[in-house]
């Protein structure tokens, strides 16, 4: 497989033309150009990426097909109003665990006409996982871990903590635990999005996306370590 190079200012192009012409006609003329600048990057991304993630995160999935790492890029029509047929952005999933691939902790790049946006950890929890969450922010053990994993990752004033979806404290949980206010997550994630760097059209960008997950992994290694 060829060493990945960056990803082409095509590839921006053609989300960018996207978000202006979202139907089938038009998708089919440039079938081509979203293959050469679009998937086929991003395949020499998923499996470069993921030997380099690999480093700090052994047990690390990277599958550059479609539906794995790679999503696809229909969207999902049947109980939406908007009826557009495709994502105007690309997103690249790597995960860790034995469970479907999103319901799995796992470092996320998500790839926007004019930004990307960088991520770890899981968007949502299996509702049979949510117990387990909640149980180890509540334990000695697990929650100073987390307490430390968070602090670590908003320190550095440029990662958000998200998930958050509640108003009030599940039922059977102590509101004056140091951990409470993420008794309200249902998913547990740390990202950040910038506008397209330079490192994005070249070699660069996999270091460049590294370096932001190794500050983020804590959250990740938390998620995996609870559900092992």
């Amino acid at each position: 497989m060829d060493k990945f190079s960056g990803f082409p200012k095509e590839s921006i192009n053609f989300y960018k033309e996207l978000s202006l012409n979202n139907n089938k006609r038009w998708f089919d003329d440039h079938k081509d150009d979203y293959e050469n600048f679009v998937l086929k990057p991003a395949r020499h991304f998923v499996y470069e990426m993921g030997n380099k993630l690999k480093t700090i995160s052994p047990k690390i999935i990277a599958d550059p097909r479609i539906n794995k790492s790679i999503f696809r890029i229909f969207r999902d029509v049947r109980f939406s109003k908007d009826k557009t047929p495709y994502k105007t952005h690309l997103g690249l999933w790597f995960w860790e665990g034995d469970r479907k691939r999103m319901e799995c902790s796992g470092y996320y790049l998500q790839i926007e006409p004019d930004s990307i946006l960088l991520g770890t950890g899981i968007y949502m929890f299996p509702k049979n996982l949510l117990e387990t969450y909640r149980n180890a922010l509540a334990s000695e053990k697990f929650g100073k871990q987390f307490s430390s994993a968070v602090k670590k990752i908003t320190d550095t004033g440029i990662y958000h903590i998200g998930g958050k979806s509640l108003k009030k404290i599940p039922r059977g949980y102590e509101s004056n635990n140091k951990n409470a206010e993420f008794l309200l997550f249902e998913g547990l994630y740390s990202g950040f999005s910038t506008e397209i760097p330079d490192a994005f059209f070249n070699e660069t960008f996999i270091d460049y996306c590294m370096a932001h997950y190794i500050k983020m992994r804590p959250l990740h290694d938390w998620i995996v370590e609870i559900f092992s």
